[in-house]
């Protein structure tokens, strides 16, 4: 991360718009679960999984690449189609409790690396 206070300064904002970012993103995960708009899910995670690798949050990004798949009828690598929009809706509610809690570990990380 930064050593100087006007680059950390920048780091933060980043960081901390990322975080906005995410629980509105969660907001809305939850809200196309309701929906089961498969195609809105594999958007958000592809979304969230950008700037989450961005900021090298790994578990994170791996758990939205899983949304982005299932969202999109497939396995959670990718490679193998899912003809039943239940069994993806499925899964990614069992991705959902381990990504929104790794998500809450960084944040907790980083916001004590801000001082915060």
């Amino acid at each position: 991360m930064d050593d100087d206070e006007e680059e950390r300064d920048f780091s933060r904002s980043i960081v901390f718009g990322f975080f906005e970012q995410a629980e509105n993103t969660f907001k809305n995960m939850d809200m196309s679960l309701e929906k089961r708009d498969l195609a809105q899910l594999s958007s958000l995670g592809h979304f969230l999984k950008g700037s989450s690798a961005t900021l090298g949050l790994t578990k994170v990004k791996d758990s939205c690449e899983k949304i982005q798949h299932f969202g999109a009828n497939k396995d959670e690598t990718g490679t193998t189609d899912i003809l039943d929009k239940d069994i993806c809706l499925d899964r990614i509610k069992k991705v959902m409790g381990p990504l929104k809690r790794d998500y809450t570990e960084a944040e907790a990380i980083l916001r004590r690396f801000y001082h915060e």
